[in-house]
């Protein structure tokens, strides 16, 4: 455990490190150019030392309070080590817990966990854009809601991550797809959500149908307020999860704990949409994974708007924000549309995150 850190500075830390490597990439991106063999050295470099020091400063924290769900996981863990414990409807989390409590430390499990969060992010990168994957894995670690569900939605988060792996060997290996996105459902079954979308892709094809289906969420939303929550309650994923986080009550300590529709989020949410269009109708950039990765993050997207005002609505929002890093950088390291545009990469990179990193310092002086 890495106690020497103090705990009221951890979430602190990981956002001034982010910030620093951050930096890096985009001074990289000024003085290199794409191709040089440094970049390259670069590429693999950055990227194994930042999978290692997030593996370790995230899978070694301390198992605090501060952390709000690892106590919970803690507790679940030492009742499935005493032999009291539930196969509930994620089973694959379920069973995967019962493993670990019979080979290892309760310390080594939240390891396992980080490790199963982080390294499918670092293996997808890797699986899209084999000579620049460091600027891709950079941006998924760099996303608003990557801490949170790392050290508190642990099982959504690693649920998502294999989620990610899986439509990273699209084209490539489908029985690893399949099999990653059952492990992905297995993990947290709100993934059918995703999943979804995902297979409805092939079936619709046209963007722009999914642009209007996006604005018509919006307009949905705006008008029927509520009725939508108690809709989709009613429909579940599952388990009875769902409709408790559309309908139960707000913790103060959420994030999320000003109701209502939210302006500012959806603003975030639109901007790879509104993006995307810039690269596909502007820059002419035409790729059908893309496409496939776009179109499931705006079927899940326009889900969330029509649910915004939940309590919970968070929960809902990460089952399209875990893919907005590919969605805003995917073009930009698999073809050149752009002139200038290794430079330019730096300045995505720091844009996208200058939004976690304001967050994070708005809620710290809050």
């Amino acid at each position: 455990m890495l106690d020497f850190v103090p705990i009221k500075y951890y979430y602190d830390i990981y956002h001034h490190f982010m910030l620093f490597m951050c930096l890096v990439a985009f001074f990289h991106t000024l003085v290199l150019k794409p191709i040089e063999p440094k970049t390259f050295s670069f590429n693999r470099i950055a990227a194994l030392f930042l999978l290692i020091t997030l593996l370790t400063y995230i899978g070694f924290r301390p198992i605090h309070g501060i952390f709000i769900d690892m106590t919970t996981y803690a507790h679940i863990f030492q009742r499935y080590l005493n032999g009291t414990y539930v196969i509930d409807s994620d089973y694959g989390f379920s069973y995967f817990l019962l493993f670990c409590t019979k080979t290892m430390t309760i310390e080594m499990f939240f390891f396992v966990c980080a490790c199963i969060y982080i390294i499918p992010l670092y293996i997808a990168s890797r699986n899209w854009f084999p000579k620049h994957y460091f600027f891709a894995f950079l941006l998924f670690v760099g996303s608003f809601s990557f801490w949170a569900y790392g050290v508190n939605g642990i099982r959504n988060g690693m649920a998502t991550s294999l989620f990610v792996l899986a439509i990273s060997y699209y084209k490539k290996n489908t029985a690893l797809m399949v099999l990653f996105f059952l492990l992905s459902c297995s993990f947290h079954t709100s993934m059918l959500l995703p999943i979804a979308a995902f297979c409805c892709t092939f079936f619709v094809t046209d963007t722009k149908k999914y642009y209007f289906f996006y604005i018509l969420s919006i307009a949905l939303s705006i008008s029927m307020g509520g009725i939508w929550e108690n809709i989709f309650a009613s429909i579940g994923f599952g388990d009875d999860r769902f409709s408790t986080y559309l309908t139960s009550a707000n913790s103060s300590t959420n994030k999320f704990a000003s109701t209502g529709f939210r302006y500012d989020f959806l603003i975030y949410s639109a901007a790879p949409i509104i993006l995307s269009r810039y690269y596909k109708y502007v820059s002419g950039y035409k790729s059908v994974i893309y496409d496939h990765i776009l179109h499931t993050y705006i079927i899940a997207n326009g889900f969330w708007i029509m649910i915004i005002r939940a309590n919970f609505s968070n929960r809902f929002a990460y089952l399209s924000w875990f893919l907005m890093a590919v969605v805003v950088i995917y073009p930009l390291l698999d073809k050149n549309i752009w002139t200038n545009q290794f430079k330019k990469i730096g300045y995505v990179i720091l844009i996208y995150y200058a939004f976690t990193y304001g967050m994070f310092m708005y809620y710290a002086f809050k």
